[in-house]
Order: C-alpha cells, then structure tokens, then sequence
C-alpha cells in the first residue's frame, strides 16, 4: 500500500485573497457539446461491452470537433444556411469473439438523445451532421484490457493524474448555481426565449461581484429589438433574485455586453447556441470536471470526456 502524504498550503486562503475569477459555459457551448457527446459514447460503449461481454473493452473517445455552421437569425425565426457538424473520433473495440461492436450506430444515436434532450428547439435531424471517426485500438491496448477479465483487476492503458478541492467558494457556488437555474426546465417553460448556450463569468473584486453572461436568445421568441432588450432586462432581474439566494455581497449582472442597439447587433440565434454561426467547439476547452473553470485553483489541463484508463 503506497503511503498518503499530506502537505499544508500556506497561502491566504481563497475567498480572503483580493480578487476571483470564475467561469461556466453552459450546456450548449460548442465546448460543452463536444465533452457531453464524447461521455455519451463511451457510455454507450461500456454499456454495449459490458451488456454483451461482461466486461469493459478498450475504448478512448476523446477526441470532439465542432465545426459550426452559418445561419441568418431574424426575429419571429430565421433560418440555417448550413448546419453545424460534429467529428467524433477516437479508438475502440470494435469486435470481440466474432460480435461486431456497432460504434457508428451507437455514435449517432447517443449524440442525437442528448441533443433532443438538452434543447429545447434544436432539431438533429436538420441542424448538425454527425461524423464517425473511430477506430480499431492497436493490440497491446486492447490485450491489456482482456486481462482484467482474467485478473479481475481493471488496468490502466495511460498515466494521468487528477487534482480536485472542496469546499466551493462562494462565488464558485453562485457561477454554478445561475447557469443551472437559467437551464432549468422550470426557466425554459416560462421563457422560451432563453436558449441554452449561457456562460457565465464570475469576477470578484473584494466583497463586489460582477457576473457577465453571455445568452443565446431564440429568434422565434423575440419579435422586434425593442422586445429583445425587455427580455434581456428580465433575464437580469432574474439573475439578480437568484444570486441573492447565494450571497450577500453586491452583484452587479451585465447581459450580452457586446450588443449595440445603434447598430441592431445583438445576440440571436435559432437554435439557443453560438455553434449555428459564431463559435467551434472542441473536447477540453471547456469545464473542469465540477463543471467550472477556475484559474486561481490548480487545476488538471487534460480532457477527462470519452476516457477510459
């Protein structure tokens, strides 16, 4: 047994020192999307393996591109021009013992259930082309998970290593918190118009909070500009009840601070994310696996979606 060595970190604790940055993109950031599809697949792998041959097969798929489309957003509804598409690739057992393992089709129907699932007006069928891009692991890789079998001990194809904290800063607990509510099925009913493409920048400044959040709102749920900016003026009274629920300290939100009324500029989408026209995404560039991004703690670089060690 490998001995557990302790070491105290003398620092001014987190939530005392002068300024904190945080950060959540949310769950339809082009990122985001490419990390929830690179699990969904091994999911369904080891669900496929396990299910047919008792054991977890080789498999790494963590590898995402989101390529995004164009499109032409108009209020009451526009259109896409070109949909968004996705490349999935990666390595994986693609047959054991004379069964064929049915990658692309659990691929595609893996990414499809949790598009439909987590938009509430993205349509797969019409607003991305998916990409299969996996292959055949090499050998060694794939005998060194058939000796778990034979052992009964799961082995490791790779070396890695995991950094993780706890508690929560107060700030990190209201990142987190605002970008759940405002992708709630509860927010979602009664506002339609919020799409699911929300990143939420925390910066704390002492004891003054400033929240910029990036919002995709829907076309079709807005019908003119002047419409625009009174939901948007909504949606920051709603941040502002929510964050009160969390902390004490001033919080100033600001909603889309790129939008210029002179101009007509201002964020709409038809799908609810910047992936239709304005963003690519790619697995690694998005959330730790607490689901935020937090430069002042240590933190592990490497993608953890799709990964089986």
């Amino acid at each position: 047994m490998q001995q557990l060595n302790t070491t105290a970190i003398n620092t001014i604790p987190y939530a005392k020192q002068p300024v904190e940055i945080v950060e959540r993109k949310g769950m339809s950031h082009p990122d985001t999307i490419c990390d929830a599809l690179a699990e969904e697949l091994s999911r369904s792998l080891c669900q496929f393996y396990l299910e047919h041959f008792g054991l977890v097969l080789h498999h790494n798929v963590d590898k995402a591109l989101l390529w995004g489309g164009t499109s032409q957003p108009l209020f009451g509804g526009g259109k896409i021009l070109a949909p968004m598409e996705i490349f999935l690739a990666g390595r994986a057992t693609c047959e054991y013992k004379g069964i064929r393992v049915p990658v692309k089709e659990l691929m595609h129907d893996s990414a499809s259930n949790w598009l439909e699932s987590n938009f509430h007006v993205f349509d797969p069928a019409q607003h991305i082309k998916l990409h299969c891009l996996i292959r055949p692991g090499s050998m060694d890789l794939v005998e060194l998970y058939l000796r778990q079998k034979e052992t009964g001990i799961a082995l490791a194809n790779d070396t890695s290593c995991g950094v993780g904290y706890a508690p929560l800063s107060e700030l990190e607990r209201v990142v987190l918190q605002i970008e759940k509510k405002l992708n709630s099925n509860e927010i979602k009913s009664l506002h339609p118009e919020i799409g699911e493409d929300i990143k939420v920048m925390g910066t704390r400044r002492g004891d003054t909070v400033e929240l910029t959040i990036a919002c995709a709102f829907i076309d079709r749920y807005i019908s003119s500009l002047h419409d625009y900016f009174d939901k948007k003026l909504h949606l920051a009274s709603l941040v502002e009840h929510e964050t009160k629920l969390t902390t004490h300290k001033q919080v100033m939100v600001t909603i889309n601070a790129a939008d210029d009324i002179a101009a007509e500029s201002i964020y709409l989408t038809i799908t609810g994310t910047s992936a239709e026209s304005g963003d690519d995404g790619e697995v690694g560039r998005g959330n730790r696996v607490n689901g935020l991004i937090t430069p002042y703690r240590s933190m592990n670089m490497e993608a953890a979606a799709g990964k089986t060690r």
